[in-house]
C-alpha cells in the first residue's frame, strides 16, 4: 500500500510541477490570477445573494439551491481541513511558483473549488445549457489554485467532488 501511495504522491507532484512551472506565461499569469477570484468567498456569495435578490421563478431557486449549498460545502472543507492539516505545496517545495502574499492555512481540500462547483452545480442543473461554459470556468478556477502554487491537484479534485456532490444534494432537497 504505501508503494501505491508514494507513486500516487510523486506523479501529483509531477502534474503539480508541470501546471506551476511549465505551463506558466505573462498571459496565463494574468488570466489565471483573476479568474482565481471567482471561487472566493467574495464573489460566490455576492453573486449568489444578487441572483437570489433580483432573480425570479427557476433563477431565484437556483440561486437558493446555490447559496444553501455554498454554505454547507464549507462545513466538510472545514473539517477536513483540521482533521487532515496538508501544508500547502510552496511551504513543502520550495521551487514553488506563488503570488504575492500566498495563503497559510492549510490545503486539502482546496475551499475555492469547493465554493465554485457549490454555487455551479445547481445553477447547471436548473439551466443544463449553461453546463457548457459555467463547468470550464469552474474547472479553470481549480486549475489556478494549482497555477498559482496553492492547491495540490488532489486538493483540487476533492473541492470539486466535495462542491459538487453538496451542490446536487441541493438540487435534490430544494427540487
Amino acid at each position: 500500500m504505501n508503494r501505491i501511495v508514494n507513486w500516487l504522491k510523486q506523479r501529483e507532484r509531477q502534474l503539480f510541477f508541470l501546471v506551476n512551472h511549465k505551463a506558466r506565461n505573462s498571459i496565463l499569469d494574468v488570466i489565471l490570477g483573476t479568474i482565481t477570484h471567482l471561487g472566493g468567498a467574495t464573489f460566490t456569495i455576492a453573486s449568489t445573494l444578487l441572483l437570489a435578490l433580483f432573480g425570479s421563478g427557476v433563477w431565484r431557486q437556483a440561486a437558493l439551491g446555490s447559496l444553501i449549498a455554498l454554505a454547507v460545502s464549507h462545513i466538510p472543507v472545514a473539517i477536513v481541513k483540521r482533521t487532515y492539516p496538508r501544508r500547502r505545496p510552496y511551504l513543502v517545495m520550495p521551487e514553488t511558483r506563488t503570488g504575492k502574499n500566498p495563503l497559510t492555512d492549510h490545503s486539502f481540500p482546496s475551499g475555492h473549488s469547493t465554493a465554485i462547483f457549490a454555487v455551479v452545480v445547481p445553477i447547471v442543473a436548473t439551466f443544463p445549457p449553461l453546463g457548457y461554459v459555467l463547468l470550464p470556468i469552474a474547472a479553470l478556477v481549480s486549475l489556478s489554485r494549482i497555477y498559482l502554487g496553492l492547491h495540490y491537484p488532489s486538493d483540487c479534485l476533492a473541492g470539486a467532488v466535495i462542491g459538487s456532490g453538496i451542490g446536487l444534494l441541493a438540487v435534490a432537497i430544494a427540487g
